[in-house]
């Protein structure tokens, strides 16, 4: 079966808009299934959770749905997988609960590849306990991260490896699974960002080797929050601060207040709007989530071929995204141009590729681009062909105007 991108974009009511989006890795558009969802269950009685009233039954059902969903998409766990308010602020509550046992002259490893958000928790964190920062550093020329970058740095003092999955800024797919054998023998905890990464790969945790694995459902169709998985006796062996009253179940333990029942709702959706992406629609969730995203990668990586085609033909583009491995997203700089002028050019006729380092100020000083950065084109699930004609063209009329 032919992946049907009009079909997909149908079930998107933000695209009738008619602006052409390349600004996914920022957050998808939502789905219709998605919006009701959220509309659902802020409509329907809604409580904290319990099992006597209709609206604590709810949020319990809820909670247990968005679990068993996001423990399908991630291969994890239903008692592995915590919300919080993002991956940022999960991020940093990990890794003021696992300093507590580092010591002065401990290391801990990050990538300037990643994300601001899985580097700045941790050498904080590091700072705090007196532990030792150590930075793998990726090719500029060809944005790729050697294994062999992270695991030189492996000593019997590593406590923690904290890497990207996929590179938010240039797209490229480190080699989790090979770097995760190194690090748990030398007796280190494996930290992934895996927020770029679950928007276009479907996630097997264990597969990964991940410790830990993050994601944030506004990426792949879902609302504003984020979601970690690990392992349910790894997670009990942790003490985060919490209240009193509240409970010591893993992994409610790391979940303080209520949860956003309609958030979780969303998620949901969410994940079931990925799942009947599969061409025959037949088999449980996972297996159905499997073929999805067969179907989402091919469509992708057919058009990422199609759009590189396209801007390798305007002069004075570099394109910063050159890893063998990567997702469908691409850093662009232009000669004697700004990468916001030309993001602001493109807006005006109904195109959004923005500009900027996005978080990623190591990725993108590494580049050798300040914190500036470039234009970002991301691909997504619902971009089309016309889509991308339009950004070509649009950018062959930056540069000639």
């Amino acid at each position: 079966m032919t992946y049907d991108v009009e079909a997909v974009r149908g079930r998107i009511p933000a695209l009738r808009a008619g602006v052409a989006h390349f600004d996914g890795p920022g957050g998808t558009q939502t789905p219709a299934s998605v919006i009701e969802a959220v509309t659902a269950a802020l409509s329907n009685p809604l409580s904290v959770r319990g099992s006597v009233a209709p609206g604590e039954i709810n949020a319990e059902t809820i909670v247990r749905e968005f679990r068993r969903a996001m423990a399908d998409l991630l291969g994890a766990r239903e008692t592995g997988i915590v919300s919080g308010r993002s991956a940022t602020q999960l991020t940093f509550d990990i890794a003021r609960v696992l300093a507590r046992s580092w010591a002065p002259g401990d290391e801990v490893v990050v990538s300037r590849l990643d994300h601001d958000a899985n580097i700045r928790p941790w050498t904080r964190a590091a700072e705090q306990a007196g532990a030792v920062v150590r930075w793998a550093d990726f090719d500029p020329a060809t944005g790729e991260l050697p294994v062999e970058a992270v695991t030189a740095l492996l000593t019997d003092r590593t406590r923690l490896v904290a890497v990207t999955a996929a590179s938010n800024l240039i797209g490229t797919r480190p080699d989790i699974a090979a770097i995760a054998g190194p690090v748990h023998d030398a007796g280190a905890l494996l930290y992934v960002d895996g927020v770029h990464y679950t928007a276009h790969v479907l996630v097997d945790v264990e597969a990964l080797g991940a410790d830990f694995f993050v994601c944030s459902p506004y990426k792949f169709f879902g609302p504003h929050h984020g979601v970690l998985a690990a392992s349910p006796h790894l997670l009990e062996t942790l003490r985060p601060d919490k209240l009193a009253p509240s409970t010591d179940t893993v992994p409610e333990r790391f979940e303080l207040g209520t949860l956003p029942y309609e958030a979780l709702a969303g998620t949901r959706a969410a994940v079931d709007f990925l799942a009947d992406l599969a061409p025959d629609g037949t088999g449980d969730r996972r297996t159905r989530l499997r073929a999805a995203y067969a179907e989402i990668t091919a469509h992708e990586t057919a058009l990422r071929a199609y759009a590189e085609t396209g801007l390798s033909a305007l002069d004075g583009v570099t394109r910063h995204s050159r890893a063998a491995l990567r997702t469908p997203t691409t850093l662009l700089t232009f000669e004697g141009r700004a990468a916001s002028d030309a993001y602001h050019f493109l807006a005006r006729s109904g195109v959004h590729a923005p500009a900027g380092s996005f978080y990623a100020l190591e990725a993108s000083r590494h580049l050798g681009l300040g914190d500036t950065g470039g234009l970002r084109v991301g691909l997504s699930p619902y971009t089309d062909t016309e889509d991308v004609d339009r950004l070509v063209t649009g950018l062959a009329e930056f540069l000639r105007s």
